[in-house]
């Protein structure tokens, strides 16, 4: 089989597997308080969630190849010690995998966790954006496979958000999209909930540098530096107020041509982002045109394990935004671990 033929194929595997996973991510979110009573923790919804979509997916991917080898966010440990979350979890998993165990629940968690490094391995993020899904607005399920330190393959899920750029980013969208991509194929795009559809190809409009910059990033201050980036607008001279929205989304709306620049500045000394937060966006990026590196201009580098321990910071946009964006950063100082 060509190597082309085996992107495909492998595509759409996990494709499917990402729109169960968004099938479950969706039941738990209706489900919401229904399941904060019988666990009586606020938080328990996405930890239902985060669960249920590694399980999911792990287990379809080890289906294709069972000597998978997968880095993800989430280990069953806990999940052992809490018979209630574990039902929780089980009953959201069966509505994809009909015939699932919770010892069959427990052992897909655990396939999560693989070391990374060099060489071939996939990396999953089963819930990117939790404060996001608990204000039932914008969350990712994020699914990408790495190959000497680069993303080749990569699959967003965002069941909140709309195809529809008018539709605000904290009004759930009933439909979502997925967004698919193959290095040196480009970007495509189809609805979540009806993933045998054909998929549409994506191509970002340039970008008018006479235009108001529209820049997007996080929802919370500890993910991003707000202040960072309102320094970079008015260097730029050309700005006006970033669109907030949690989740590798933001990675989908610069790469589908709704924001111009997605900003992820350090808010503290030492933090190394963790791979599975930005592989998937970073390659959905990359496809429809963008370039993404880190705030020095340095492509991001997947080859170190679990975190980005080389880059510092992300910079997402089109040329020639993505020059004068590193540009500001470093006329300003910015380029430089935050302090304390």
């Amino acid at each position: 089989m060509s190597a082309a033929a085996q992107d495909e194929t492998a595509l759409s595997i996990i494709k499917t597997a990402v729109a169960d996973a968004c099938v479950v991510c969706r039941s738990v979110q209706r489900d919401i308080e229904r399941v904060r009573s019988i666990t009586k923790d606020d938080r328990s919804p996405v930890t239902v969630a985060d669960f249920a979509s590694q399980a999911v997916i792990a287990h379809q991917l080890s289906l294709r190849d069972p000597a998978l080898k997968l880095v993800a966010e989430e280990t069953a440990d806990a999940l052992r010690a809490t018979p209630d979350l574990l039902a929780e979890v089980a009953r959201a998993v069966r509505l994809v995998w009909t015939d699932a165990s919770e010892a069959d629940i427990l052992d897909a968690i655990d396939l999560g966790a693989g070391a990374g490094g060099t060489g071939a391995f996939w990396t999953l993020d089963p819930i990117d954006g939790t404060k996001g899904f608990l204000r039932g607005q914008q969350y990712a399920i994020s699914l990408a496979h790495i190959d000497n330190g680069a993303p080749t393959l990569g699959v967003l899920g965002c069941p909140n958000l709309s195809a529809d750029f008018i539709r605000p980013f904290d009004d759930s969208d009933p439909v979502g999209v997925i967004y698919l991509a193959a290095a040196s194929a480009g970007l495509y795009q189809l609805p979540a909930n009806r993933p045998a559809t054909e998929p549409t190809k994506i191509n970002r409009t340039a970008y008018n540098a006479d235009l108001q910059l529209r820049l997007c990033e996080s929802v919370e201050k500890a993910h991003s530096s707000h202040d960072a980036t309102g320094r970079i607008l008015e260097r730029l001279d050309r700005g006006r107020d970033p669109q907030r929205l949690d989740s590798q989304c933001k990675y989908a709306v610069v790469a589908r041509g709704q924001a111009d620049a997605y900003l992820r500045m350090p808010t503290k000394a030492g933090y190394v982002e963790r791979i599975w937060d930005h592989a998937a966006g970073a390659i959905v990026a990359t496809e429809a045109g963008c370039l993404v590196t880190d705030i020095l201009g340095k492509p991001l580098d997947f080859s170190f394990g679990r975190g980005l321990e080389n880059n510092l910071g992300v910079v997402c946009a089109p040329h020639p935004l993505h020059g004068d964006l590193v540009r500001a950063i470093h006329d300003l100082g910015l380029d430089s671990p935050a302090t304390e």
